[in-house]
């Protein structure tokens, strides 16, 4: 059995091969919770080993962030620091690598006014703009791994002491970065391959649409022209292959912003800006959420007022409901893994890989531009999947929540 320390060594070698694919001579940022820094220091030291010229942390603290929401006044909360995601965006353009540490208390917020926390994260998605586009372009190789932070353990089983709650935490994590296998990086690159032939086989089908039906879920989601399908590993635009996410069970597309018809709804709760949102339902006419309601959503629900495209589909993803995250039999209340344990959607930005051309090219395409993108979850074991091809002709892709194909 390997300690600890040897499993999160192990968990850094991935995150730096898989990952990353850090490059000699990269620069690498990264962005952790401060109660990170043991994995930040094995990533590091994965890093430099690697032949990286610098990685540089940037920490954060959720005691701070609390502070901040009860002590500072709504104009105050209209305060965020664009220059710091200028200078991140800048970075990602000249070739720095970024990484994303994740963990925190997904209740951190309750308690919090709704409109403070709105004003706040309005503030946040505006300053980070020019990051998330340069992100959504993929203009450099980027991943995201999650950390078993105490205060996040303690919500997931807090029938447990602290110290055995993280044991159970990182137990689970490590089984769906695949950390627990053998080899672990051979185990990313076999489940690379089979995330590449689905790719493949979606990419030369060019479906007109996927038509999703379950629970509460009668939904047509028409696909951008020219759209590309992407899952597991893929190539940035500096020519790095990486792995988008750690784990990743996902592959996904981009909607077309004007052709999403029907209704969904979610099946499974959302950690949002502090909160966990449950029971989402949309209703689309025109590729516009005409009708959106969501229990505890005051946050998520004023996010989709951020601009025009706030309200449209910017991503679709198939997922199998047997993943190793929905193995688990946890709600992670962390998007990064939850996501990964059904299909889902998400409002906001597209992904500039899945529609090819310049950013007006892709409008025109049908992409989707806004300041925002928030994956939320529909799939199920009971949902079934069909790509539709313009004349109308049905192919299963997923019945009973797997894959068929």
């Amino acid at each position: 059995m390997k300690t600890l320390d040897e499993r999160l060594t192990l968990l850094a070698e991935v995150v730096v091969r898989v990952g990353l694919n850090l490059q000699p001579r990269q620069e690498l940022v990264l962005t952790a919770p401060i109660e990170a820094v043991p994995l930040v220091r094995k990533v590091a030291e994965a890093a430099y080993r690697r032949g990286a010229s610098l990685v540089l942390p940037l920490l954060s603290d959720d005691a701070l962030t609390l502070m901040r929401y009860q002590m500072a006044d709504l104009e105050a909360l209209k305060k965020a620091p664009a220059w710091l995601y200028e200078g991140l965006a800048r970075a990602y353009r000249e070739g720095a690598a970024r990484l994303g540490i994740r963990g925190g208390d997904p209740r951190l917020l309750e308690g919090v006014p709704p409109e403070k926390i709105a004003v706040a994260q309005e503030a946040q998605a505006e300053a980070y703009r020019p990051a998330l586009e340069a992100i959504s372009q993929f203009v450099t190789n980027w991943t995201l791994v999650p950390f078993a932070h105490p205060a996040w353990a303690r919500r997931l089983f807090p029938e447990l002491p602290e110290e055995e709650a993280v044991n159970r935490l990182w137990e689970a994590l490590f089984q769906v970065t695949r950390v627990d296998q053998e080899d672990p990086v051979a185990a990313w690159e076999a489940h690379n391959r089979r995330l590449g032939e689905l790719v493949r086989y979606l990419n030369e089908r060019r479906f007109h649409a996927l038509h999703f039906r379950g629970p509460g879920t009668d939904l047509t989601v028409g696909l951008a022209e020219g759209h590309v399908w992407q899952g597991g590993a893929a190539q940035a635009q500096n020519g790095v292959v990486c792995t988008p996410n750690l784990p990743t069970e996902e592959v996904f597309t981009a909607p077309h912003r004007a052709r999403v018809e029907g209704y969904v709804t979610s099946s499974k709760p959302l950690a949002y800006g502090g909160q966990v949102v449950e029971e989402i339902f949309a209703r689309f006419e025109g590729g516009v959420a005409v009708e959106v309601r969501a229990k505890n959503g005051e946050a998520f629900l004023k996010a989709l007022e951020a601009d025009e495209g706030a309200r449209r589909l910017g991503e679709v993803a198939l997922v199998p409901a047997s993943s190793p995250v929905a193995k688990t039999g946890l709600l992670f209340l962390e998007t990064l893994l939850d996501e990964n344990a059904a299909s889902h959607l998400a409002f906001g930005q597209s992904y500039a890989e899945n529609v090819p051309g310049s950013p007006e090219e892709q409008v025109q395409r049908g992409g989707n531009q806004s300041k925002i993108h928030i994956d939320w979850m529909i799939g199920s074991p009971d949902t079934d999947v069909d790509g539709l091809y313009e004349d109308g002709t049905r192919v299963a892709l997923m019945r009973r929540g797997e894959w068929v194909i």
